[in-house]
């Protein structure tokens, strides 16, 4: 499948932006179920100053903004072909090593709640077993949109009982990390069935089965991603795979809209 994606985040201040930089994971990965045949990052009121790849393989751009900035975008558009792997993505490339998605982070923390939950699927921990894992969160944790702050972690949606894509994945990973397995957030693309245009990205996890390597699960839509879903970042956690993170000085009274238009080409 080949899929055309166009996201424009733009911002808005009431003050001027004195200044900024900005990390963005925008660019899709290529890998052996995905290619990336053309993508392009255009900023309109800054500029990029660097780009690199890290310890994630995450393709990151540095971007700053404009002295006296009161409105910025930043554009990126592209093309990715995709094969349907039933989620596997494969073996680990380095160079952060396996044992690393076993570490703990403060929004996987585990805690009382993430104790039980892992406690209540029975068996060994295998393919199986993740799979009953992904069905039991999305039970126990309604998927309602809003329903979450972006500063929960994962105890704190198992404590609520509800929350969104980001939250479905942190639980995932907090409770595979703890039965010994390997797990890593992902933030991509998707495309739905009855829309074209979204206004955020989709998240979900990644874990690494012995003998087969990483695969993915979509705990909110209880499916492995399949060529609907673009992986984009990957990390222990959002903060490590955030769309966009940095620091500004000024900008008072920011106004933020995104739009995402994902189709079939």
């Amino acid at each position: 499948m080949k899929l055309k994606i166009h996201h424009t985040t733009r911002y808005r201040f009431e003050m001027p932006v004195t200044y900024a930089l900005q990390q963005v994971r925008k660019t899709p990965k290529s890998s052996h179920q995905q290619k990336v045949l053309d993508w392009t990052t255009r900023v309109v009121g800054g500029k990029i100053e660097l780009s690199f790849e890290d310890h994630h393989h995450n393709t990151t751009e540095l971007i700053s903004f404009d002295r006296d900035a009161t409105e910025i975008e930043v554009i990126c558009d592209g093309h990715v072909t995709l094969s349907d792997t039933h989620g596997v993505v494969g073996r680990h490339r380095g160079p952060a090593p396996l044992w690393l998605y076993l570490t703990s982070t403060p929004r996987t923390d585990i805690r009382a709640g993430l104790r039980e939950l892992t406690r209540s699927v029975p068996a060994a921990p295998t393919l199986d077993w993740l799979h009953a894992l992904s069905a039991r969160i999305r039970d126990t944790i309604a998927y309602e949109v809003g329903s979450s702050e972006p500063c929960w972690s994962a105890e704190d949606a198992v404590t609520a009982g509800r929350g969104v894509c980001q939250d479905h994945t942190h639980v995932f990973i907090a409770c595979a990390r703890q039965a010994g397995i390997p797990s890593r957030y992902v933030s991509g693309y998707l495309m739905l069935d009855d829309r074209t245009t979204q206004d955020a990205m989709h998240a979900w996890a990644e874990a690494h089965v012995e003998g087969i390597g990483w695969v993915g699960f979509d705990v909110s839509n209880a499916i492995s991603p399949d060529t609907r879903y673009v992986r984009v970042a990957t990390g222990l956690d959002y903060s490590d795979a955030a769309p966009v993170s940095g620091t500004r000085i000024g900008g008072a009274g920011e106004v933020l809209e995104v739009q995402i238009d994902v189709s079939q080409q």
